[in-house]
């Protein structure tokens, strides 16, 4: 009997770039109706590789098949001709189009833009339990409704092989588990899924193979029912999975963040976005935030940021009252801000390293020298950064966008992390790095709590909340409903505790008056 024929196979994969070698004879081999994980840290070549089977690229050498027909991708339009689809890590829905719309967009000719493609949809959405209202404006989404909707976009397009690009950045427990019973479903229906991710547990529980990455080559397939996390994470970076556990206790009783009655409202006559908060954080002290995302937490954060204005209440730093002074008079009195999305708010990609070390401490030292910018203070504090938090770059005159999402990233906290703050704002800080990275941020986030630094660390990782946290509150609908001892709660406690559905453990105690 005749082996079946992969649904993918890349051979010999080679992709240069000025200075670097992005991947170097990759070999991969994708069987039909299978999940099948592609594992590997920041920088390893992962992205470049989905890039080039989507046709955003093209190889230097090497060969694609696609169902036993060679093929070469000029454009990801042609990718999607033979069924390939890509869902990225950052959604790309426009916000004020409907689900609809946003599905159909660009690919008005398959079905027109009305009833048939609306019947359309819903046949997708159906089949596949990918369950959407084709009229909802996208901005009304949550974050699992959207990769939903950017699920169906691909399929629409006939796609069966489907790439997911950190698929489990954003969501809790209970949707990561919605998530993979669609993909199970859609794989028992032939579809075929590619899927990146850090989160070595999450591959063992939903891939039937893994590949990994290391420095640009494939290092080896493995077997995710007999290959533990730790054997993985070895293959990965040479050494073991870290953890963010951290017991020892450095809390002080000197409160840096005291956030009092802080209230915001979106739009007259709407629900309040933030409800009557009140929040301290101590010198010494990480206080996490846990909540399903679109649940005021980055409305908390950019008011506490002065980037929105709040209707009541006050902010105080210390014995200061900040709560009328803009964000860089925040930023001067000691606030560092490690923001939720760093391409968008925390870095310049075009611009160089020692440019977007300027950023936000343009009026400080090393950065400035009285009314003027000192770009040799900048440069030789950029190079600094690059030293301590192992920033991986040619040199620090190359561009932001140059770096892989990881080095982008302890470039950000490296740069939030100097100045000596007295308060740390950290959302997602390791959102979408890898172990190595993960570990390096995870260890300077612990080193700067125990020199005293107030941190609110606001993430959808639950594992990096409940081991890096001194308390965990719990965010639902704009309101802290619960405190979570962050020593005895599971992730599964805080799921139930993020969706509403009540407290099932005595780690998770519920808001008095709520």
């Amino acid at each position: 009997m005749s082996k079946p024929t992969p649904a993918v196979v890349l051979s010999g994969i080679t992709k240069r770039f000025p200075g670097v070698v992005a991947n170097s004879d990759v070999h991969l081999s994708v069987a039909q109706g299978e999940v099948h994980a592609l594992c590997g840290e920041n920088g390893a070549g992962k992205s470049t590789l989905m890039k080039i089977l989507y046709g955003m690229q093209q190889p230097d050498e090497g060969a694609i098949e696609v169902n036993g027909e060679q093929v070469r991708f000029r454009s990801p339009a042609e990718a999607i001709k033979v069924g390939i689809g890509m869902v990225h890590q950052h959604f790309m829905l426009a916000d004020n189009l409907t689900v609809q719309e946003n599905v159909v967009l660009g690919a008005e000719a398959l079905h027109g833009i009305g009833a048939r493609a609306r019947k359309r949809i819903l046949e997708l959405a159906g089949q596949t339990g990918l369950s959407v209202d084709p009229g909802v404006l996208v901005e009304r989404l949550g974050v699992a409704d959207r990769q939903r909707v950017e699920i169906l976009k691909v399929l629409y397009r006939g796609a069966k092989v489907i790439i997911l690009d950190e698929p489990t950045a954003v969501l809790v427990p209970q949707e990561v588990n919605e998530l993979f019973d669609t993909l199970r479903g859609m794989r028992e229906q032939g579809y075929t899924f590619l899927f990146i991710s850090h989160k070595l547990d999450e591959v063992r529980s939903i891939a039937d193979s893994v590949t990994v990455i290391r420095r640009g080559t494939t290092v080896g397939t493995a077997d995710p029912r007999t290959t533990s996390s730790r054997q993985l994470a070895e293959m990965m970076v040479g050494s073991e999975l870290p953890s963010p556990e951290t017991r020892e206790s450095t809390v002080t009783d000197r409160a840096v963040l005291v956030v009092d009655d802080l209230g915001l409202v979106a739009e007259e006559g709407a629900r309040p976005v933030l409800d009557h908060i009140d929040l301290t954080v101590h010198a010494g002290e990480i206080v996490g935030i846990a909540g399903v995302e679109g649940n005021g937490q980055t409305e908390l954060v950019e008011t506490i940021m002065g980037m929105r204005k709040a209707h009541h209440g006050s902010v105080r730093l210390g014995e200061r009252d900040i709560t009328k002074l803009g964000t860089l008079a925040r930023r001067e009195a000691g606030i560092g801000y490690v923001p939720e999305d760093r391409h968008r708010q925390g870095l310049l990609l075009e611009e160089p390293l020692w440019a977007n070390r300027i950023l936000g401490h343009q009026t400080r030292k090393p950065a400035s020298r009285g009314p003027w910018l000192d770009i040799a203070g900048a440069k030789k504090d950029t190079q600094r950064i690059v030293d301590e938090f192992d920033v991986r770059t040619p040199g620090i005159e190359v561009a932001a966008v140059a770096l892989s999402g990881g080095n982008q990233q302890k470039l950000v906290v490296g740069r939030e992390l100097s100045g000596d703050p007295v308060l740390l704002i950290a959302s997602h800080p390791t959102r979408g790095v890898d172990v190595g990275a993960q570990a390096l941020i995870w260890d300077q986030i612990k080193q700067a709590r125990a020199n005293g630094l107030a941190v609110l660390l606001i993430s959808a990782d639950l594992d990096e909340l409940i081991g890096l946290s001194d308390t965990i509150k719990v965010m639902l609908r704009g309101r802290l409903v619960a405190d979570a001892d962050p020593s005895a709660v599971t992730p599964e406690d805080l799921g139930s505790a993020m969706t509403g559905a009540g407290a099932t453990s005595s780690a998770v105690a519920e808001v008095e008056g709520e």
